[in-house]
């Protein structure tokens, strides 16, 4: 076909498309279908050759066509990476007094723990029963081909899942039970940080230090600052609670909930990362132990300069 009678045919079309571009509103339903047409003809321009004025033409209606239809998708993924660069990391800087209240209520319990049970053969049984202990030594024992819980290599999505389903029922419970005007975000974060101490505490002294701490040391950095920050959610519902000032106690909730939503959606994201770790990478005791402690150090000093320099950033 002519140039000529190819414009001549299908310029009545093209100057709909201008149109629906310049007042999207005036009949937007009809945009998709005029640009995949445009988007054909820009290709039968190319393709017969024809002027690069027409072509041009063509190319810009598509680009157009495509940013009106597509630029709230791609503003949707401004949206999401905003969250993640400023969002997540500037409500847990605004909200560092929960964050440092519950990592105490973290930390300082397992550590306490810990230290009884690598000094004290006993006092691992004081958190938990014999069979539990075995369970925990089967499971990091260094003749083992895989460390953690037994498996196969092939189950490793279906030990994902798993790793998913269990570490975000752990962080909702941490979080949920701040209604609890803080006290169940406080005794969830103290009983983790005991079990997580006993446990390693116990495995160090019983020499499996060697298996457990590069099994851990990569997922934790995610998996352990994501139930913190599930626990600090938690305390700004019950802080809400306990001291909702001027307001209705009911109304203070309302006025946090947009804050804690935006740490826990992050939590939860950072949850599914560690899931993946731990699944694919930290169970792989065919990679040096070395190298998996190293690749642990890195992600838990990225982790840590992400929240704290993310913070001031959008400060």
């Amino acid at each position: 076909m002519k140039q000529a009678d190819f414009e001549r045919r299908h310029a009545p079309l093209w100057e709909r498309c201008e149109s629906l571009l310049a007042t999207p509103a005036q009949d937007g339903a009809s945009l998709p279908a005029v640009y995949r047409q445009v988007c054909a003809h820009l290709a039968l321009a190319k393709q017969r050759r024809y002027t690069p004025e027409l072509v041009a033409r063509l190319n810009d209606l598509a680009g157009r066509g495509y940013f009106a239809l597509y630029g709230a998708s791609r503003k949707h993924q401004r949206l999401w990476l905003r969250f993640f660069v400023v969002d997540f990391p500037a409500a847990v800087a605004r909200n560092r007094r929960f964050v440092l209240a519950a990592a105490l209520l973290f930390i300082l319990p397992g550590l306490g723990l810990g230290l009884a049970a690598w000094l004290t053969e006993d006092a691992i049984y004081s958190f938990f029963g014999a069979s539990q202990v075995r369970e925990f030594e089967a499971m990091y024992d260094p003749a083992n081909a895989r460390v953690g819980r037994d498996r196969d290599s092939q189950d490793d999505w279906q030990m994902f899942g798993f790793y998913i389903y269990n570490n975000i029922g752990i962080a909702f419970r941490t979080f949920a039970t701040g209604l609890l005007f803080g006290a169940g975000s406080a005794f969830f974060l103290v009983y983790n940080g005991l079990a997580i101490g006993g446990v390693m505490g116990h495995l160090t002294r019983a020499g499996y230090a060697v298996t457990f701490y590069p099994f851990v040391i990569g997922h934790g950095a995610f998996e352990l600052t994501a139930i913190v920050l599930s626990g600090a959610a938690g305390l700004r519902l019950g802080s809400a609670l306990l001291l909702p000032g001027n307001r209705s106690r009911l109304g203070a909730l309302r006025q946090c909930a947009p804050e804690t939503a935006v740490i826990i959606y992050g939590a939860a994201a950072m949850l599914v990362v560690a899931a993946a770790l731990e699944a694919f990478w930290s169970s792989r005791t065919s990679l040096p132990a070395g190298l998996r402690i190293g690749v642990g150090g890195v992600l838990w000093c990225l982790v840590i300069a992400y929240l704290a320099t993310g913070g001031r950033r959008a400060a």
